[in-house]
């Protein structure tokens, strides 16, 4: 598969021959650091783990991290980014990193003239929710399929006119693996901390002050000590139902200024808390100009997140969420993608062949 041409905020990151620029100056940037940043850029909003990164880039090299952290430093430096307020290149502590838009943290979305097929009726779907959610009544949608089968694809097919005409304001948060037992709220929590650490974080850090001061405690870094133990004394212990209610207020703040578009991706990866606050969400009786975005697979929720499976059958019941469940694509549907991708006929024999997954997405 060919390499993507890739914009975002005023760079833009070509593909042959291998370059950086910003308008019509190329930025000067080593081909490892190149590599580096292609791999995190076609990857939007994903965090993808340093092992990860070594094994792809280096193709099983053995390379120790110090080159890794090289490439990272001699990225940031050309995009004019900062660590600790991060507007392309995030850093998860222990973890790896996550590239963003360039906005608060926001998804942003490669160019590409790969078609998206059959998936025609699922966008239609997820329009009508952001139109519904736009109107005031809040929204609930998870969209499930196995590995390959187009999930992300489809979200970036739907959010990419959102983000560009700026109609709402998305924000994305992931899953992530868990080892052992797994942080209370952790994507959650992530999100908020990247949110405080954008461009508008000192109106972020405002918004929680007022709606989610215990929020704002489990956060750290975000506000300093002595305010730390000043909202330690006024809160008093924390209880789950306390947090999701603050959430929730934080949230329905948040979309009375705009539209507001959540997006969970991996909710199979998810803990306990944080699939019992997307439940209490849904039922939230307030209206709210709010989307709420997941995606999971079903064999891994049902190994891992069983809890999952259940809420979404008992607020599919309750006509609180809608699931949108991806199936194979047709032999018509893998045709239409391969003339697209190819630019020519495509033989009948290569099409019918069970091979959907491959261009579905990921």
């Amino acid at each position: 598969m060919a390499a993507q041409h890739l914009r975002f905020g005023p760079f833009f990151l070509e593909a042959e021959p291998p370059q950086l620029r910003r308008g019509t100056d190329q930025i000067a940037l080593r081909p490892k650091s190149l590599a580096v940043l292609r791999y995190l850029a076609e990857r939007p909003g994903r965090l993808v783990s340093k092992e990860e990164l070594l094994q792809s880039v280096w193709s099983g090299r053995v390379v120790g991290q110090d080159g890794l952290r090289v490439c990272v430093r001699e990225i940031r430096a050309a995009l004019g980014d900062h660590p600790e307020t991060p507007l392309y290149l995030e850093t998860v502590a222990g973890q790896g990193y996550r590239f963003l838009e360039g906005r608060e943290g926001r998804m942003f979305f490669p160019e590409t003239t790969a078609p998206v097929v059959g998936r025609d009726s699922e966008l239609r779907r997820l329009e009508d929710c952001l139109q519904r959610a736009s109107d005031g009544e809040r929204q609930l949608v998870v969209i499930s399929g196995e590995p390959g089968i187009g999930k992300t694809t489809l979200l970036v097919r739907f959010l990419e006119p959102i983000a560009r005409q700026r109609t709402a304001r998305i924000v994305s948060g992931q899953c992530a693996v868990q080892y052992g037992k797994g942080e209370a709220y952790g994507p959650l929590l992530e999100t908020l901390t990247r949110l405080c650490r954008g461009r508008d974080g000192a109106g972020m850090v405002a918004t929680l002050r007022r709606y989610a001061p215990m929020w704002l405690l489990q956060l750290p870094g975000v506000v300093d000590a002595d305010e730390s133990e000043q909202l330690a004394r006024q809160i008093g212990g924390a209880t789950p139902e306390r947090m999701a209610r603050e959430l929730c207020n934080t949230l329905d703040a948040l979309a009375a200024e705009e539209p507001l578009v959540l997006v969970l991706e991996d909710l199979h990866r998810a803990d306990v808390s944080t699939i019992d606050f997307l439940t209490t969400l849904a039922q939230r009786p307030e209206s709210a100009r709010l989307l709420l975005l997941g995606t999971y697979r079903p064999a891994d929720a049902v190994l891992y997140a069983q809890n999952l499976r259940g809420m979404v059958r008992d607020l599919r019941a309750r006509h609180r969420c809608q699931e949108l469940l991806l199936e194979l694509l047709s032999a018509r549907d893998v045709a239409t993608y391969l003339r697209g991708r190819l630019g020519g006929v495509v033989a009948e024999s290569l099409a019918a062949r069970d091979i959907p997954f491959v261009f579905a997405g990921r």
